[in-house]
Protein backbone atom coordinates (compact mmCIF):
# COMPACT_ATOMS: atom_id res chain seq x y z
CA UNK A 1 0.00 0.00 0.00
CA UNK A 2 1.37 3.06 -1.10
CA UNK A 3 -0.46 6.00 0.80
CA UNK A 4 0.79 9.31 0.43
CA UNK A 5 0.92 12.71 2.60
CA UNK A 6 -1.55 15.08 1.28
CA UNK A 7 -0.22 17.79 3.77
CA UNK A 8 3.35 19.76 3.44
CA UNK A 9 4.90 22.04 5.59
CA UNK A 10 4.77 25.53 3.71
CA UNK A 11 8.19 27.41 4.85
CA UNK A 12 6.87 30.64 3.85
CA UNK A 13 5.96 33.39 6.60
CA UNK A 14 3.09 36.38 5.78
CA UNK A 15 4.06 39.50 6.81
CA UNK A 16 0.75 41.22 6.61
CA UNK A 17 0.18 41.23 9.84
CA UNK A 18 3.67 42.68 10.94
CA UNK A 19 3.31 45.65 9.07
CA UNK A 20 -0.43 46.06 10.63
CA UNK A 21 1.37 46.74 13.73
CA UNK A 22 4.21 48.60 12.52
CA UNK A 23 1.40 51.18 10.42
CA UNK A 24 -0.58 51.12 13.83
CA UNK A 25 2.65 52.38 15.51
CA UNK A 26 4.02 55.09 12.85
CA UNK A 27 0.57 56.76 13.20
CA UNK A 28 0.21 56.91 17.39
CA UNK A 29 4.08 58.69 17.43
CA UNK A 30 3.00 60.71 14.70
CA UNK A 31 -0.08 61.92 16.61
CA UNK A 32 1.36 61.65 20.21
CA UNK A 33 4.89 63.71 19.47
CA UNK A 34 2.32 66.42 17.73
CA UNK A 35 0.38 66.67 20.49
CA UNK A 36 3.31 66.97 22.86
CA UNK A 37 4.66 70.03 23.48
CA UNK A 38 7.53 70.42 25.65
CA UNK A 39 7.96 73.62 27.88
CA UNK A 40 11.73 74.04 28.94
CA UNK A 41 11.16 77.10 31.43
CA UNK A 42 9.85 75.86 34.64
CA UNK A 43 6.94 78.00 36.16
CA UNK A 44 4.22 77.23 38.00
CA UNK A 45 1.35 79.45 36.93
CA UNK A 46 -1.67 80.61 39.46
CA UNK A 47 -4.84 78.99 39.50
CA UNK A 48 -7.81 80.26 37.95
CA UNK A 49 -11.98 79.11 37.95
CA UNK A 50 -12.50 80.74 34.06
CA UNK A 51 -10.04 79.90 31.73
CA UNK A 52 -10.02 81.78 27.96
CA UNK A 53 -9.00 80.18 24.90
CA UNK A 54 -7.35 83.20 23.11
CA UNK A 55 -4.49 82.26 20.95
CA UNK A 56 -1.53 84.43 21.89
CA UNK A 57 0.86 84.68 19.12
CA UNK A 58 3.76 86.11 21.53
CA UNK A 59 4.49 84.66 24.77
CA UNK A 60 6.28 86.53 27.99
CA UNK A 61 7.21 84.00 30.59
CA UNK A 62 8.76 85.20 33.47
CA UNK A 63 9.91 82.20 36.10
CA UNK A 64 10.57 82.32 39.55
CA UNK A 65 14.15 83.63 39.45
CA UNK A 66 12.69 87.06 37.80
CA UNK A 67 14.54 85.69 34.27
CA UNK A 68 12.25 87.17 31.23
CA UNK A 69 11.77 85.12 28.17
CA UNK A 70 10.52 86.04 25.02
CA UNK A 71 8.91 83.77 22.05
CA UNK A 72 6.64 84.45 18.82
CA UNK A 73 4.22 82.01 17.09
CA UNK A 74 5.37 78.76 17.44
CA UNK A 75 9.48 79.80 18.23
CA UNK A 76 11.18 78.28 21.02
CA UNK A 77 11.50 80.97 24.27
CA UNK A 78 14.64 82.48 24.51
CA UNK A 79 16.02 84.66 27.70
CA UNK A 80 16.25 88.12 26.99
CA UNK A 81 16.85 91.57 29.20
CA UNK A 82 13.91 93.58 30.40
CA UNK A 83 14.77 96.37 28.37
CA UNK A 84 14.62 94.24 25.50
CA UNK A 85 10.95 93.54 25.97
CA UNK A 86 9.62 96.15 23.95
CA UNK A 87 11.58 95.64 20.94
CA UNK A 88 10.56 92.41 20.84
CA UNK A 89 6.65 93.13 21.31
CA UNK A 90 6.76 96.24 18.77
CA UNK A 91 8.80 93.90 16.16
CA UNK A 92 6.17 91.30 16.39
CA UNK A 93 3.64 93.87 16.21
CA UNK A 94 4.81 94.50 12.64
CA UNK A 95 4.66 91.31 11.83
CA UNK A 96 1.00 90.38 13.48
CA UNK A 97 -1.13 93.50 14.13
CA UNK A 98 -3.78 90.98 15.62
CA UNK A 99 -1.15 89.54 18.20
CA UNK A 100 -2.33 88.37 21.61
CA UNK A 101 0.64 88.87 23.98
CA UNK A 102 0.38 85.82 26.62
CA UNK A 103 1.99 86.42 30.13
CA UNK A 104 3.29 83.17 31.55
CA UNK A 105 3.95 84.39 34.95
CA UNK A 106 5.40 81.76 38.24
CA UNK A 107 2.95 82.37 40.89
CA UNK A 108 5.70 83.43 43.05
CA UNK A 109 6.72 86.40 41.12
CA UNK A 110 6.16 90.32 42.94
CA UNK A 111 3.20 91.74 41.38
CA UNK A 112 5.35 94.63 40.55
CA UNK A 113 7.36 92.56 38.17
CA UNK A 114 3.72 91.61 36.27
CA UNK A 115 2.31 95.25 36.36
CA UNK A 116 5.76 96.33 34.28
CA UNK A 117 4.33 94.36 31.43
CA UNK A 118 1.41 95.20 31.74
CA UNK A 119 2.17 98.69 31.68
CA UNK A 120 4.83 97.71 28.39
CA UNK A 121 1.20 96.49 27.03
CA UNK A 122 -0.78 99.49 27.65
CA UNK A 123 1.52 102.21 26.52
CA UNK A 124 1.49 100.44 23.35
CA UNK A 125 -1.77 99.12 23.19
CA UNK A 126 -1.41 95.41 23.00
CA UNK A 127 -4.01 92.98 23.75
CA UNK A 128 -2.90 90.67 27.03
CA UNK A 129 -3.91 87.72 28.28
CA UNK A 130 -2.87 86.57 31.55
CA UNK A 131 -2.21 82.67 30.98
CA UNK A 132 -3.34 80.58 34.65
CA UNK A 133 -4.07 77.10 34.71
CA UNK A 134 -7.34 75.18 35.88
CA UNK A 135 -8.35 75.42 39.23
CA UNK A 136 -8.24 71.83 41.38
CA UNK A 137 -11.68 70.74 42.70
CA UNK A 138 -11.31 70.51 46.24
Amino acid sequence: MGLKRRTKIDSSFSMASMTDIIFLLLIFFMLSSTIIIPNAIKITLPQSKKQTSAKPLTRVTIDANLNYYVAFGKNKERQISFDEITPFLQDSYTKEPEMYVALYADESVPYKEIVKILNIANENKFRMVLATRPQQKR
